[in-house]
């Protein structure tokens, strides 16, 4: 499984947290991670495929929110760093740590676009309340809790916008 051998070398880091903690820590940023490139990659691709009469509006909100997931991976990995840990980072780790899936070869049409990517953020923002309770109850890391809750509140905020987009059958 990539995530130990991500933890297997952990470097050495002094913010009061035990090895133990930090290892478990890692390995679910590194899930996060792969969450995040995968919904990445595929509002990346909606972007680029969408069509329809909301063309304009879709492709503009994709870009958006690929861009701002983009931000949330990179403060992701580099939160693994600080704990001493490495980010996992090849395509074939995010499909095998991801707990969101694809469906490569095919390219729905808007209103399913919004539904797919609209699933995806509400199965990431009910991982992510897990992590945030485990971050502070089981691990004590306010640091790591604080990213997680900003990074919940992003995905909040983009399931909104596809679900109201949703609500006007786009």
């Amino acid at each position: 499984m990539p995530t130990k051998t991500k933890t297997k070398n952990l470097e050495q880091a002094h913010i009061g947290l035990s090895k133990e903690n930090r290892v478990k820590l890692i390995e679910r940023l590194n899930k996060l991670l792969a969450d995040e490139h995968l919904l990445y990659t595929k509002t990346r691709s909606y972007h680029w495929n969408v069509t329809g009469i909301h063309f304009v509006t879709l492709h503009e909100l994709f870009e958006e929110q690929y861009n701002e997931i983009k931000e949330m991976a990179d403060e992701i990995a580099e939160r693994n760093r600080m704990l001493g840990g490495m980010s996992i980072g090849t395509m074939a780790e995010f499909l095998e740590e991801s707990r969101l899936s694809e469906t490569p070869g095919t390219i729905p049409a808007a209103p399913d676009m919004i539904a797919n990517l609209l699933d995806d953020h509400e199965h990431i923002i009910s991982s992510l309340r897990d992590d945030i309770e485990a971050c502070m109850e089981k691990f004590n890391d306010e640091g790591t809790a604080d990213l997680l809750v900003g990074a919940m509140r992003s995905h909040e905020e983009m399931a909104w916008m596809l679900r109201s987009m949703a609500n006007g059958k786009a």
